[in-house]
């Protein structure tokens, strides 16, 4: 009877599916054709409605149809749900026969394509791995991997699998030193771990990590978790001490120096020329032996910095490269070396026993070393007048000085001198000419002593020149005795001019260095000084004709306010009251006129200013979470005038209270237990709160909400921010309990919240947790496929409308709930 209404329905949705314009979308002529089914559909799904010209009188379907696949009466479908794992593509051939059994038509390959779902949970090769790692790895290189298999397509989401590193333990100061590529399941350190890990502090580490499928991106995605222990060894592949080489050496080469050594045998060792020496004197052979291969010049390069490396036999690196540092040791193989010509001046009155020059010789030998000191000794005097041995020189400072008397230019105005510099084993010849030049008898004198009235705008550029000077000098040109230099001594001190002296016309410029100020001084009468670089001889003193003048009137510029500083900065707690004094901001007008000030960008209408006296207030209650620096523009404006204005900024910083409760780090959905219970569990939950980074923010305490709970439930801290929440028995009924936790910080005042995790009890099947399924969201039940047909014949008779009442019942009946509609799919942690 069953089968009965079953041909009969599926007759009648043909029907009304054909004469809604639907011909050829479920049902057609025999011919060859291909079908996609999602695996997990419930039974009896009809697939498609054959058509087969006279004299066909039934069709015959062979082939993979392992039981599933049946026809009647044209009407292709499949008694019970297809599994992808156990089958994946089943090929049919389907023929039509006469009512002898004779094929009139095909047969035609038909293709059943099975779709995949989510219904298989990834699982790890191993419940525990254990790897080790040295000390100072390279980060990003994998050191040992995990793996983990889904019977899912791996062509779709569903097999595709995300690793995570759950926890660390231990966790240094909350800082990750180990990371999972989240495709392969490789673990290498991170950046900080490769600095920071040290078998001498910690040895031992251990992750918990987990794998999802869906590519971890759905929160509906089945996860495993595994454990791996990670042990930390020591490092050997270090750099090595400094080597020294004694420069020139006879030895024959090349000559090993050093030593490097992989933590593991059958490394590749490299030299890697850092420097880019076009002629690198070291190598390394396979068992990380380091030779010098010529020898070395310390005056060319006094030391050498290269790297050695260890590879993997396919060329990669194994770890960072360790330098190699080289020094060079000198022996004495240079001898000094003199400038091509020294040259001094001394002035013909000059003393005994002054200071004419310093004869600067020099040895390319390592300084502040035996082979470096040098002796000068002066060996010669030419000419000889009024007499040898005019000069003396310091033996080891090289200091030129007079010997006996005072020079005079008209005995001779030039002396050449021989001088021997010698180091430990080395002797140089260097030359000194010795200029006498006439003494400094002679004042500078101005051409005019009153350069007259000069009239400028405060606002003339910077670097203008407004004036030249000039006074002569009588002593030899172009020596310090005639060259002049000018000083203003009255009427600038704030130093806003300067004059430079020309020094081939000793012309003096007088520039403006600083910004006139009309305000500050708008008459000035400057006085100039003319002096010379060299000293004037006893008896001569400088007089009134090495002073000039002129007088320097400034006009106004009208000016924008001139604030005190561009920047003004406050400090306040964000529960400040509104109509606290925040600050203040200062201006002045350069022409003294009164000013406004007022508040531009304070977007959040948090503030307001007195425009008289700039003081800063609160206008409404401030927030650091919302903006932790304020920054606003204060604007100066002159009242009257043209109402010039200029702009400083105001920058308010919010320190933090304690005024965010904790809360859940993330939302917590679709917890599960499996039930009945068999033994206690238990879930992981963070809390975080949305104040400043501190002390309370790190550190939270945790109880139950209701104190009714305790016999069911337990709360326990794990560190500052998670926590784990457990069952206490295994004596809970199906059903959904919500757990209050209460959540405190600890700032001062504390600030307290109450979260609630919700918990299902449900049975389940390989792991997940199903509930009373509902309907697919745009996808029809046979219920409401009823009612479709019901509406459509309504202008049926009334014995057919009895008919479809009783579908109706019987598939009320016979529903089978759907395993894979999403309200049964399973919520996990």
């Amino acid at each position: 009877m069953a089968s009965t209404w079953l041909h009969f329905l599926c007759l009648l949705t043909l029907y009304l599916a054909g004469s809604h314009g639907q011909e050829g979308k479920f049902s057609g002529p025999l011919k060859p054709m291909t079908f996609s089914i999602f695996e997990g559909q419930e039974s009896n799904q009809i697939i498609f409605q054959f058509k087969a010209n006279s004299p066909a009188a039934k069709f015959e379907l062979t082939g993979e149809t392992d039981g599933i696949f049946m026809i009647e009466d044209g009407l292709l479908y499949c008694t019970k749900a297809l599994d992808r794992e156990t089958r994946a593509v089943h090929h049919l051939q389907l023929a039509a026969l006469d009512s002898q059994g004779k094929i009139v038509e095909g047969p035609v390959p038909i293709t059943i394509e099975v779709k995949d779902i989510n219904d298989n949970r990834p699982t790890f090769l191993q419940s525990k791995y254990e790897g080790s790692v040295r000390q100072n790895s390279r980060p990003g290189k994998p050191f040992m991997y995990v793996n983990a298999t889904d019977l899912d397509d791996p062509n779709t989401l569903n097999g595709q699998l995300f690793y995570q590193i759950v926890i660390q333990l231990p966790l240094v100061n909350n800082v990750m030193y180990f990371q999972i590529n989240n495709k392969t399941g490789a673990i290498s350190l991170t950046q900080e771990g490769s600095q920071e890990l040290d078998p001498a502090k910690n040895s031992f580490y251990n992750l918990v990590v987990s794998v999802k499928d869906m590519g971890g991106q759905d929160e509906n995605s089945f996860s495993h978790t595994t454990s791996v222990d990670i042990t930390v060894r020591e490092n050997i592949w270090k750099a090595p001490e400094q080597v020294e080489i004694t420069e020139n050496s006879t030895e024959p080469h090349p000559i090993k120096i050093t030593q490097v050594q992989w933590n593991d045998p059958g490394a590749y060792y490299s030299l890697v020329n850092k420097e880019k020496l076009p002629h690198f004197p070291f190598s390394i052979d396979q068992e990380g032996n380091i030779y010098v291969t010529q020898p070395l010049d310390r005056e060319e390069k006094e030391s050498h910095l290269f790297y050695a490396t260890a590879k993997d036999e396919s060329g990669k690196l194994l770890a960072y490269p360790v330098e190699v540092h080289v020094k060079v040791v000198d022996i004495n193989d240079n001898p000094p070396i003199c400038p091509a010509m020294t040259v001094f001046e001394v002035q013909e009155n000059e003393i005994v026993g002054s200071s004419i020059g310093y004869l600067s010789a020099s040895d390319m030998d390592e300084a502040n070393t035996v082979n470096s000191i040098l002796k000068y000794k002066l060996i010669d005097q030419t000419p000889k007048v009024p007499s040898d041995e005019l000069f003396l020189i310091e033996e080891y400072e090289g200091k030129v000085q007079l010997g006996k008397r005072s020079l005079k230019k008209q005995d001779n105005p030039q002396y050449n001198l021989t001088v021997e510099v010698a180091d430990k084993d080395f002797q140089t010849l260097c030359f000194v000419q010795v200029h006498v030049i006439d003494i400094n008898d002679q004042i500078p004198i101005f051409k005019v002593s009153d350069y007259g009235n000069m009239t400028l705008p405060e606002d003339t550029a910077i670097g203008s020149t407004i004036l030249v000077i000039e006074a002569t000098d009588e002593d030899e040109p172009f020596t310090g005795s005639s060259k002049i230099l000018y000083k203003i001594v009255e009427g600038d001190p704030e130093g806003r001019l300067e004059v430079v002296t020309d020094p081939q016309t000793n012309a003096g410029y007088v520039t403006i260095k600083q910004a006139l100020d009309f305000e500050a001084q708008p008459v000035a009468n400057i006085v100039f000084k003319a002096e010379n670089p060299e000293p004037l001889v006893s008896g001569v003193s400088y007089n009134a004709s090495s002073y000039a003048s002129f007088r320097l009137t400034v006009t106004d510029v009208n000016e924008a306010p001139v604030f005190s500083q561009r920047i003004f900065q406050a400090k306040v707690s964000e529960d400040a009251a509104v109509g606290t004094r925040l600050g203040n901001v200062t201006a002045r007008d350069p022409e003294g006129l009164a000013m406004r000030y007022s508040l531009s960008g304070d977007r959040r209408g948090w503030l307001k200013i007195d425009s008289v006296t700039g003081e800063i207030f609160s206008a409404a209650p401030l927030d650091r979470e919302t903006e932790s620096l304020y920054r606003v523009r204060v604007v100066a404006t002159e009242i009257g005038g043209s109402a010039l204005r200029s702009e400083a900024e105001f920058h308010l910083a919010l320190t933090d209270v304690n005024d965010n409760p904790p809360r859940l780090a993330k939302e917590y959905t679709g917890l599960f237990f499996c039930h009945p219970l068999s033994a206690a569990e238990s879930l992981i939950f963070e809390v975080t709160d949305d104040d400043q980074q501190s002390l309370w923010r790190s550190q939270f305490t945790f109880a139950l909400g209701r104190e009714s709970l305790q016999n069911d439930w337990q709360v326990s801290k794990i560190n500052g921010t998670h926590a784990r929440l457990s069952t206490k028995h295994t004596r809970f009924e199906e059903g959904v309990y919500e757990i209050p936790i209460v959540l405190s910080d600890e700032g001062k005042p504390p600030m307290q919240g109450t979260v609630s995790l919700s918990v299902t009890f449900c049975q389940c099947v390989e792991g997940s947790c199903f509930r009373q399924a509902g309907s697919h969201d745009g996808i029809p039940t046979v219920g409401m496929a009823v009612g479709i047909l019901l509406t459509t014949l309504l202008v049926i008779a009334g014995i057919l409308a009895v008919v479809f009442y009783r579908m109706k019942k019987d598939e009320g009946k016979g529903n089978v709930e759907n395993p894979q509609s999403p309200e049964a799919k399973p919520l996990r942690s």
